[in-house]
């Protein structure tokens, strides 16, 4: 990081199975404030193609696909004229969904069209929107139609050539497939039986941002994406991120690449989604390029990896024949051979020096607390009740007034306190109310009609870790109430007959009674008397009340 001047890391590494290391280096943010976590989210860039690959290799398990199947034409996976209306090249219907996954589809990104140094339309997207007729910022779809209107740069499966625009077309081969989204179907057919939490596709805009998600350092500038004219940076703008899902666009934390790795790695440690038919497929070198399989870089040793670059962001993940993973993510990319050299290097050189492993795992929880909800309240308390989710045990945090928006650090205990304000500080209003294996917590010291904010967040406390919690954030359960009124205090309102009462009862005071003598007892009352005492009675027993 000093030698390239990266300003945020995280790593994480796993040895047979489990997560042995997870840390983050340096900053997350641009104002060098917030440190970066195992917990933090990155862009991932290229390393998008190993995820797509999984999920073409599931719908190919499943039977619902085949990988020498057509892509275009008529007997085709997309047939449908949106995209064969603009097909130029009779080469294109020869396209199979094998060539796509291997870059051999016949699109070389470094021969250049329309005058541009590359052929992949993510580099120009201001120019396929003049072309193309449709407003920016332009999608994956349009990209994916312009380069189709272009041709081909070679005949498809005679070489291998990087392409980018090949993997949008299998996302749209999953979108067709499935009936669904790209992100909907690969979020539940892949990661979540993987238990992965912490991945998303990305957003263009710094202020479009995910939660737990790092700021991308990118001196370099362009002209906006959204068509405005302006120089923005790379990072914010630049380049149209949310163009790029199925080839691009994933945003992950280190720790859970390493989870998607031991889904698929073939080790018997983790279970994996896939067969080991599926694998052996999946990780077979293509005939054109011996070190490239389908979406992954592979070696004659057992190695797999991916490589990915953006403007202000670099990524790596690799898995080893021995047993080991590693994912190693920054928040800038200088994309220098040299640098990738030392990237590459990085992984290889910390397995290779360590001679003893901990034997704890660092995973946090995948499963997290559920039906978070709101049992009694009155004007100063609140009772929350949830259902346990798979961690030892759960951090509850409120927040008056606006959504918690501030989290534990990996490795640090807080205590709970139940009297709001009473436990530990988060910071910026956020209070820790309950830290423990319970599933429920009565709040008290809150203030009468105010809105309060609360998350569960699940952990783990490892005793061979040294009962170092490790915090799972994404996805936690949230909700807000608003407490009651305060029941207004009682005030002394009188009838007007009783105003009369208290009037006459100033202005002639009942004369003061003679001294008890038992030889002459007080005369008895009248029952005018009787009554006027007894009013009054009532009045000033009401009073004191």
């Amino acid at each position: 990081m000093s030698r390239w001047k990266i300003p945020g890391a995280s790593v994480a590494i796993s040895r047979q199975g489990k997560l042995v290391y997870a840390r983050g280096f340096g900053y997350a943010d641009l104002a060098k404030t917030q440190p970066m976590t195992p917990a933090t989210l990155l862009r991932v860039a290229s390393v998008s193609k190993p995820v797509t690959s999984v999920a073409i290799m599931k719908l190919l398990e499943e039977g619902r696909l085949n990988l020498q199947h057509k892509v275009f034409g008529a007997d085709g996976y997309l047939n449908d004229a949106y995209y064969t209306s603009v097909i130029t090249d009779p080469r294109i219907y020869g396209i199979t969904v094998r060539q796509l996954l291997e870059h051999t589809a016949g699109w070389n990104r470094d021969a250049g069209v329309d005058g541009f140094s590359s052929s992949d339309p993510i580099d120009f997207p201001l120019h396929v929107a003049q072309v193309m007729q449709v407003p920016n910022p332009v999608g994956d779809s349009t990209l994916v139609r312009y380069l189709l209107s272009r041709g081909l740069n070679f005949t498809p499966g005679t070489r291998f050539a990087y392409s980018n625009v090949g993997y949008l077309v299998l996302g749209k081969i999953i979108e067709k497939i499935t009936g669904q989204r790209y992100e909907a179907w690969v979020r539940h057919s892949i990661l979540e039986p993987a238990g992965i939490r912490e991945a998303h596709l990305g957003h263009n805009l710094r202020t479009a941002k995910l939660e737990n998600e790092a700021e991308y350092f990118c001196p370099a500038t362009g002209e906006s994406c959204y068509g405005t004219g302006k120089k923005v940076p790379y990072a914010y703008g630049g380049a149209n991120l949310e163009a790029m899902n199925a080839h691009g666009g994933w945003l992950f934390t280190a720790r859970d690449l390493v989870r998607l790795l031991l889904a698929v790695d073939g080790s018997p440690t983790r279970p994996d989604i896939l067969l080991p038919a599926t694998l052996d497929t999946m990780t077979a070198p293509s005939a054109e390029a011996r070190r490239y399989a389908k979406g992954w870089m592979v070696s004659k040793h057992g190695l797999w990896w991916h490589t990915g670059c953006l403007n202000g962001s670099t990524s790596l993940v690799a898995r080893t024949a021995e047993g080991y993973t590693w994912a190693i993510l920054f928040n800038a990319c200088p994309n220098t051979t040299r640098f990738w050299n030392d990237v590459e290097e990085l992984g290889g050189n910390c397995v290779k020096s360590s001679t003893m492993w901990p034997s704890y795992d660092l995973f946090p929880p995948e499963q997290h607390a559920t039906r978070l909800r709101v049992a009694h309240t009155n004007a100063k308390s609140a009772t929350l009740t949830w259902a346990n989710g798979n961690g030892t045990h759960r951090l509850v945090v409120l927040r008056e007034g606006a959504p918690v928006n501030a989290f534990p650090l990996e490795g640090q205990l807080y205590a709970g306190g139940r009297t709001f304000g009473h436990g530990a500080s988060l910071g910026q209003g956020n209070y820790v109310v309950a830290a423990g294996p319970d599933s429920s917590v009565q709040v008290t010291g809150l203030l009468p009609g105010r809105t309060y904010y609360a998350r569960v967040m699940e952990y783990r406390l490892n005793e061979e870790a040294r009962m170092q919690p490790v915090y799972s954030f994404d996805g936690n359960p949230e909700l807000h109430f608003r407490l009651s009124e305060a029941a207004p205090v009682a005030k002394s309102r009188l009838t007007n007959r009783s105003k009369a009462v208290a009037s006459k009862t100033r202005l002639k005071k009942p004369a003061a009674p003679a001294a008890t003598n038992p030889a002459f007892p007080p005369a008895p009352a009248t029952a005018t008397q009787a009554s006027y005492l007894g009013r009054l009675r009532s009045f000033l027993s009401w009073r004191k009340g």
